[in-house]
């Protein structure tokens, strides 16, 4: 089968196709026919080598989406039967390949009124959104949760998770995503080339942090005291957390199916659907240029790669 793979860590132009074997499946696994994965920011991340050897033996295949139809299912599997429409963050990283072996207990079946394409960019950064705002920042209706970097694959999923749980929602994004923004439900949309979010925003329930640094130690500024403050890029400040009596959090996400079988259900009710910002073809040139453009930082909700 045909995959996008690194023997070595590095640029984009290190990303190559090859043939490689079709993985196996025991008993517990489904296979997987991909029609579509995406680009989420740990992929660069893998590639440049910030996780060493941790990523896996080269040749490695990353890529932690994936949507399409199922071609076979292990012995023990019986919710899910060939042709199926499915959609899951598998455990592994390797979706950049046409065929993909996934645990079945974190895979979903596709709702019909998505695209493979759409699907495809939900799984990993969804459920980084869900976790965030549901396991870590125990957000309940009548919060108010500030969401950084609202433009990007997570923040365009979390504010609509948010807001389905009831949340009153600020967003940080630059002028040009406003509307954006605010087609998204967010209640304030902070213009983050104009004014500084810690002077405007004040007595908030919950910060979700994708930025770090400066953004995220600003952040504290805003929480009431008992508040969470999670952040997906790195650990806040603690001896900071406990002055001022703020909950933290840095986490991991994990692959749910129970999350993903949520999540499905808030795209079947039109409570949440995702922002598509381009797609390219599952080829070496078409990953080399989705790469280039993730790290570009332009990115308006996900970058999704589709196999022809």
């Amino acid at each position: 089968m045909k995959a996008i793979v690194i023997d070595e860590f590095g640029g984009p132009d290190k990303l190559q196709e090859r043939n490689v074997p079709e993985p196996k499946i025991d008993a517990n696994q489904i296979l997987i026919k991909l029609y579509a994965t995406s680009v989420n920011p740990v992929d660069t991340k893998i590639r440049e080598g910030a996780m060493g050897a941790a990523a896996g033996p080269f040749p490695l295949v990353l890529g932690g989406d994936v949507a399409g139809i199922v071609k076979e299912v292990g012995d023990n599997v019986s919710r899910f039967k060939p042709r199926d429409a499915v959609f899951a963050r598998p455990r592994v990283f390797g979706t950049y390949a046409q065929y993909v072996a996934v645990d079945a207990d974190v895979v979903v079946k596709k709702p019909d009124n998505l695209s493979y394409e759409e699907a495809a960019s939900i799984p990993l950064a969804g459920l980084t959104a869900w976790q965030a705002l549901v396991d870590h920042g125990k957000v309940k209706a009548g919060d108010k949760v500030l969401i950084h970097a609202g433009a990007g694959g997570v923040g365009t999923l979390a504010i609509q998770i948010a807001k389905a749980l009831g949340a009153e929602v600020a967003s940080t994004a630059s002028g040009k995503n406003a509307e954006l923004l605010k087609s998204l439900g967010v209640d304030h949309v902070i213009d983050y080339t104009q004014e500084d979010f810690s002077e405007v925003l004040s007595d908030y329930d919950m910060v979700l942090d994708t930025m770090g640094g400066d953004i995220q130690h600003k952040s504290f500024k805003v929480l009431k005291p008992g508040g969470h403050l999670v952040s997906i890029l790195e650990k806040p400040d603690e001896n900071l957390a406990k002055d001022l009596g703020i909950h933290t959090a840095h986490f991991m996400m994990e692959p749910k199916g129970e999350q993903l079988e949520k999540l499905a259900e808030l795209i079947k009710q039109g409570k949440l659907k995702p922002v598509i910002d381009s797609t390219y073809w599952l080829s070496e040139e078409g990953v080399r240029d989705a790469h280039t453009k993730s790290e570009s930082h332009h990115a308006v909700g996900k970058i999704v790669i589709r196999e022809k």
